[in-house]
């Protein structure tokens, strides 16, 4: 190995993390220490996301053997991406390079990995050597002995999360006088705007835009490009005559909420927010109306990402609607709110409860692979637990007249390796922000109770 490249040396949890991450280095090469491998060995039989990753690995390198005839291990296989990669790259392809004898280190594996990388910058005294890896204290084992060490963040949708896309906007108190050229129309009851935004206003599909004071206005954005957008006047779900199966916004964010969720030609929805922002209520409000009142979707299908909070209690008995009800407490806790007549007692609550529970079905997220869902209202709660590749699996799963809604809280998240910038959920929040039939909220006030938004803020 000669030359100014770079050569990063791969933990076994960047494989299984991201299996494409052995064509992500542009021309630099690439270094995997024969502990990963054996690692790479014992993590492939199962049926779960990190073991077909490792499968996935295994016959990414045997392809670049193969294609190399078995010849060219000694002196490096060329990093060329297999075909049906869309993989965004520069020009040069690196060279791939195997751990070739066994080194010094004992015990763990990650002593083992540390060991060859040691002795591979001492092989290479003239080329930077970079261990990258997920595991935080490899990393500082690293640079203990003076081995730069990164961590994996080719995934990573933002360099600061605060940059993520809130999916409201305020508008300046001239903003009228702004546009003097504006047209407005009325059509089917609702109002329109059509106007051509200035060069500081660059709106996205869907965005909510509110005039805060005397006279406010709240709006969404139809359509929008460089010359010309169309907004409309937002319903008003904050009073009970326009509520939503019951439910009336409490805020600003919750009625931008309400009105996405309520559109049919919004496709796919993201609720961001912290703990008590009404996500898991205001979207299963929205669904019930559909579902039951005007029967745009045959039925909502609610599932989550199954990740302890605390200690895991064991392998749960039942169907799997059985096995997920433990994880579906929010379900439960929201439909008391939604199924409670005042008329009828104890028994109309009953028979209200048993008929929502007909048409809403809890799916594990397990069995989402190969399926396809039809005219069905599809809520994934706790999405910033998923990797951006479980994200696309399941958003893939929509078949025609399918609305997906995905809801979660980045502070929150339970899953290793994933931060509020490789969330699946901020992942999907902004590829799909520029899309026709997309949209985001971030909620931001908490409404459950003051003893629940002081604790969210002091502890």
């Amino acid at each position: 190995m000669t030359g100014s490249k770079r050569i990063y040396a791969l933990d076994t949890n960047v494989l299984l993390h991201d299996p494409t991450s052995l064509f992500r280095f542009e021309e630099h090469d690439i270094f995997i220490p024969m502990t990963v491998l054996e690692e790479l060995d014992e993590k492939k039989k199962g049926g779960s996301e990190v073991s077909r990753n490792g499968r996935q690995v295994s016959r990414f390198l045997n392809e670049l053997i193969e294609r190399g005839n078995g010849h060219g291990i000694s002196n490096g296989l060329e990093l060329a991406s297999p075909e049906g990669l869309n993989l965004r790259r520069g020009d040069g392809v690196g060279r791939l390079y195997f751990q070739q004898r066994t080194t010094n280190g004992h015990g763990k594996a990650d002593n083992q990995i540390l060991s060859a990388v040691i002795e591979l910058r001492d092989q290479n005294p003239d080329r930077a050597v970079v261990l990258v890896s997920k595991d935080i204290n490899l990393r500082i084992k690293a640079k203990i002995y003076g081995i730069h060490a990164e961590d994996y963040e080719n995934d990573r949708a933002l360099d600061d999360f605060a940059l993520l896309y809130t999916g409201s906007a305020e508008l300046p108190e001239d903003f009228w006088e702004r546009h003097p050229e504006v047209e407005s129309w009325n059509e089917r009851g609702r109002t329109f705007y059509r106007l051509a935004p200035r060069a500081d206003e660059e709106w996205y599909p869907n965005q909510c835009l509110y005039l805060p004071g005397e006279n406010s206005v709240e709006l969404r954005v139809l359509q929008a490009d460089g010359a010309q957008a169309t907004l409309a006047l937002l319903d008003d779900h904050s009073h009970a005559n326009h509520s939503v199966w019951g439910i009336a916004a409490r805020n600003r964010e919750q009625n931008f909420a309400l009105n996405v969720l309520m559109d049919p030609e919004v496709d796919f929805v993201t609720l961001l927010g912290t703990a008590g922002t009404g996500k898991t209520l205001l979207a299963l409000a929205a669904g019930l109306a559909q579902v039951m009142d005007q029967q745009r979707y045959r039925e909502i299908i609610m599932t989550r990402a199954t990740v302890s909070v605390g200690e895991d209690i064991g392998f749960l008995p039942g169907t799997e609607e059985e096995k997920m009800t433990p994880w579906m407490g929010a379900l439960t806790d929201n439909l008391e709110v939604l199924a409670n007549p005042e008329e009828g007692g104890a028994w109309g609550r009953q028979a209200t409860n048993d008929l929502l529970a007909s048409r809403i079905k809890i799916r594990s997220l397990n069995f989402m692979r190969g399926r396809t869902f039809l005219n069905r209202y599809l809520i994934i709660d706790e999405a910033q637990n998923l990797t951006s590749k479980q994200m696309k699996t399941l958003i893939t799963r929509a078949g025609p007249g399918t609305k997906i809604v995905c809801l979660g809280n980045v502070e929150q998240i339970d899953t290793p390796y994933l931060t509020e910038t490789t969330s699946g959920l901020t992942y999907a929040v902004d590829r799909f922000k520029g899309w026709t039939h997309s949209a985001h909220i971030t909620l931001r006030r908490g409404e459950r109770s003051r003893l629940a938004d002081f604790a969210s803020e002091a502890l």
